[in-house]
């Protein structure tokens, strides 16, 4: 009993419609339609896909995340929606590289590509999971290519952990995407606890993001659906009474009407009452079918069949009663499900604690022996999760206990890791109940707290990865010295990502106490991961030191991959200490072991590391050959690859070939998360300064504030806080440039020997303190003016410290900078000095940055006109004024028409 015509929903119809406008326009956006139970949620979607449809504006995919315990099934409605275009055979999918279809086949297996493999080539990568999600976005956007794509996932109260998280990937990564994601839930069911409450709110301050709440139908649209329903205007006495008591809900009208209600007599008094009245007048076989289906949520004919009571012709009639009724219904995988999630809800209500707990354990053997956990699949990975489920439910402890561990490492090969770290904790909370656990389920309790902790770091919970690890080494104590400084070192790893080095650097060496005397590959590796911690914190004496430690260690235990990983942080360290020739050696002997040892991840690292350090070094050309080199022909696909033309943009943006760094940065900067999105973000905003987009330059730093949350890392702060002090500063909003100066160096200088990243920070506060000088000289303002020149004075010692005083060779950026820096001074003191930014101009020119020269020659032309200089000031601006319009640095063409302009120059 559904009514016909589409009620009352006509403004929430139109915002879709509106929102999928943008969407098709390439503005990819999320709207979130929340809605109580039975008010039209699933009604109004279907009415959107219909429509899309009918017209061709969209392709529709559509799932359905599902309530299994506390929703450990992961991905469920992203498969669901990807399942129909698997079946279909979607040309699109053709298109896509076999990396991206292997990816995408941990979810669907039939989207595997040539290579036959469900899996990505490296299942231990803590990255696995954003390559699903990178697979998943690949996707959607060659789909919208075509066509306009609407991704619906309802029901998302019983969203499981992935999907949540990659809706929060969606979030960041929707930019230009033809596609627009809908999403629905019930605010009746986000208790103060709920997981969905933290997301939504975060996700709902995007101005991408919408919300569209449902509520009931007004006495007009109930009369309307009403005459739908009975086949005759409604009299007063029926709306009235009807409209009293379903509040509006149209759902509870449709079962009220089907019930045969007329108005007249007693009603029943809940929306779950209305509903069973209908359910209680069908057969005993129907009903015995609906409390199994309401059980097992949704299930296919041969699991019904052998845990239905009924069988053959008693089964079909049932079945097809149940079906013709309305009440189930068969999806497009061919399991039966309720129509509504309400119905449902209220047979499983209906039932008995013994019926429960019967049904649950002949549904969780029948799934045991139809396939168990199976492989790395979504496929499998539903069967696995739903037996451990419904062990659990039967009170079956030790099968649950079994089953809980199955399921996890079924969810650990699909990426699920919030799935897997859920079903471990049941493990591990079922442990001190069932007799011999360990022979049970085949592993110890060590082994499962270190898989949990694990899947919660992958997760970002470090606090119970800590928890955890703690535990784990109290079961382990002193007896096995050995595994107590493994985990130790995953606990290092865990309080790095909380931003406590201190404690992570001794926790390490508690890890390295703890071994045997003598050279061990465990301690070669240890050693390694100790320098490498020591060198991203930017103590590059330290880890130098250590990484010498840890190559002699790995040399005589012959451990290639801690030897290069050594090599990394030793190459890295030493050409920041000055010593580029010798570290670029160190990296260069690094890619060679990853080459012998067709470690490609380890080779890529090399080579980014390499062409960091001789762009930083000024060797910018060399730079180049050295990233380009590697991603034509080492580069791994995913991450390192992506890492590789960050760097590359990096490197293009300075060299003066900004539409080249432009392209790759297009690639790569709406599709990743962590600190490779960080990264690309950085050179977003950069590459925004340098062309005079201030809008984009104002999202892409509010998104890498964000993302440099608790960050110590000098490479990513300095960086961050020299462009916002930038970007500040050209909005005329000094006072904030000044703030992000000291507070970016506030959270490094004291704890890093990153000379470079310091320099280039206090070379920024310095140009933004003379600027506060020159506005504060022209209000008049004297003591503001000498507060602003000393300020820079000190910045500019800074400078002139990372530079080591006037010596070009050893360090030619810092020294650039110093130059810079001292010309700057001189404008904070009110001094016109052109010899100064002629000389700071010329360090630029030499290493192949023209924007940076340009900067200085548009100051040059000021110092010029100051001194009465007209014609030189002339001829100098023209020549900046050429250089910015090769390289579209349009603010900086702004500013020295400007400057023309006020000095009538010609």
């Amino acid at each position: 009993m559904t009514a016909r015509v589409f009620v009352g929903r006509g403004p929430q119809l139109a915002e879709l419609g509106t929102a999928l406008g943008e969407a098709a326009a390439g503005r990819g956006s999320l709207v979130f339609l929340a809605g109580e139970p039975g008010l039209g949620k699933t009604r109004l979607l279907d009415e959107l896909h219909r429509r899309v449809r009918d017209s061709g504006a969209a392709q529709v995919l559509a799932g359905d995340c599902l309530a299994l315990g506390d929703g450990e099934l992961p991905y469920a409605p992203l498969v669901g929606a990807l399942r129909p275009l698997a079946r279909a055979g979607d040309p699109v999918l053709a298109t896509l590289p076999d990396a991206t279809r292997a990816a995408l086949a941990t979810l669907v297996p039939s989207l595997a590509g040539t290579h036959g493999t469900s899996l990505p080539p490296n299942p231990e990568d803590p990255a696995a999971q954003s390559r699903v999600f990178e697979a998943l976005l690949e996707l959607i956007d060659a789909l919208a290519a075509r066509t306009p794509v609407v991704l619906t996932l309802e029901d998302l109260h019983w969203a499981d952990a992935s999907t949540r998280a990659f809706l929060r990937f969606l979030s960041v990564n929707l930019c230009r995407e033809r596609v627009l994601v809908v999403g629905s839930y019930r605010p009746d069911e986000l208790h103060r606890r709920h997981p969905l409450r933290p997301l939504l709110a975060e996700l709902e301050r995007d101005a991408r993001t919408r919300r569209i709440t449902l509520g009931p139908l007004s006495r007009e649209e109930l009369a309307e659906q009403l005459e739908d329903l009975v086949g005759a205007e409604p009299s007063e006495d029926l709306l009235e009474r009807m409209y009293r008591r379903s509040e509006g809900n149209p759902l509870f009208t449709e079962e009220l009407v089907a019930a045969g209600t007329d108005g007249r007599g007693t009603l029943p008094p809940t929306l779950r009452d209305a509903l069973m009245v209908r359910i209680e007048r069908l057969s005993d076989d129907a009903q015995d079918l609906l409390r199994l289906v309401a059980v097992a949520r949704s299930v296919d004919h041969v699991t019904l069949t052998a845990c239905a009571t009924a069988s053959g012709r008693a089964l079909s009639d049932g079945l097809r009663e149940a079906i013709e009724a309305q009440i189930l219904t068969v999806d497009d995988d061919e399991r039966y499900r309720f129509r509504h999630a309400l119905l449902r809800e209220a047979v499983g209500d209906d039932l008995l604690p013994g019926e429960r707990v019967e049904l649950h354990l002949g549904l969780a053997k029948a799934l045991d022996r139809t396939g168990g956990a199976g492989v790395g699949t979504g496929t499998g990975v539903y069967r696995a999760t739903a037996v451990a489920h419904h062990y659990q439910a039967a009170g079956d402890q030790p099968a649950a206990l079994e089953a809980s561990v199955r399921a996890a490492w079924a969810a650990e090969q699909v990426h699920a890791s919030g799935e897997a770290a859920a079903l471990l904790e049941r493990a591990l909370e079922l442990w001190d109940r069932v007799p011999d656990a360990a022979a049970v389920c085949g592993t110890g309790e060590v082994q499962l707290l270190e898989r949990a902790a694990k899947a919660h770091l992958a997760e970002g919970d470090n606090v119970r990865v800590e928890t955890l690890l703690r535990r784990a080494l109290e079961l382990v104590g002193e007896a096995d010295p050995v595994a107590s400084s493994r985990l130790l070192e995953k606990l290092a790893r865990a309080r790095w990502n909380q931003n406590r080095q201190t404690d992570t650097l001794a926790t390490l060496d508690r890890s390295l106490a703890l071994l045997p005397e003598g050279a061990s590959p465990e301690r070669a590796w240890r050693t390694a991961g100790k320098a490498r911690f020591q060198m991203l914190m930017g103590r590059y004496r330290d880890a130098a030191e250590t990484a010498r430690s840890a190559v002699a260690l790995a040399l005589q235990t012959g451990s290639p991959r801690a030897e290069g990983s050594a090599l990394n942080s030793l190459g890295v360290s030493l050409a920041a200490l000055g010593d580029v020739d010798g570290g670029s050696d160190a990296l260069r002997r690094a890619q060679q072991i990853a080459r012998e040892n067709a470690d490609a991840d380890d080779l890529a690292t090399a080579a980014v590391n390499l062409a960091d350090v001789l762009h930083l070094a000024g060797r910018t050309p060399e730079a180049i050959i050295v990233a380009e080199d590697a991603l034509a022909h080492e580069a791994p696909a995913g991450r390192q690859e992506t890492w590789l033309r960050i760097a590359l943009a990096e490197f293009l943006i300075d060299a003066g070939r900004p539409d080249e760094g432009a392209r790759l940065l297009a690639h790569v900067s709406e599709r990743h998360q962590g600190t490779l999105l960080l990264n690309a973000l950085l050179r977003q905003a950069e590459l925004a300064l340098v062309q005079g987009d201030a809008a984009a330059a104002e999202e892409a730093l509010r998104r890498a504030t964000r993302g440099a949350e608790g960050s110590r890392e000098p490479q990513f702060i300095a960086v961050l806080y020299a462009l916002l002090a930038e970007h500040r500063a050209r909005a005329g909003d000094l006072a904030a440039a000044r703030e992000a100066v000291e507070e970016g160096l506030d959270r490094i200088e004291f704890c890093t020997d990153d000379v470079h990243r310091i320099t280039r920070l206090a070379a920024t506060g310095v140009r933004v303190e003379a600027d506060i000088a020159q506005r504060a000289r022209d209000l008049g303002d004297a003591g503001n003016a000498a507060d602003a020149a000393r300020r820079a004075a000190l910045l500019a010692e800074r400078v002139a410290t990372g530079a080591d005083g006037d010596d070009a060779h050893g360090r030619p950026v810092e020294h650039a900078h110093w130059l810079t820096s001292s010309a700057e001074q001189g404008r904070a003191a009110g001094l016109a000095e052109p010899g100064a930014w002629v000389r700071a101009a010329s360090a630029w020119d030499r290493l192949g940055r023209p924007y940076a020269a340009a900067l200085a020659r548009w100051r040059e032309a000021e110092a010029l006109v100051l001194t009465g200089q007209r014609d030189r000031a002339a001829s100098t601006v023209s020549d900046v004024r050429a250089t910015a319009a090769v390289l579209g640095a349009h603010h900086l063409l702004a500013e020295v028409d400007a400057l023309a302009a006020r000095a009538r120059l010609r």
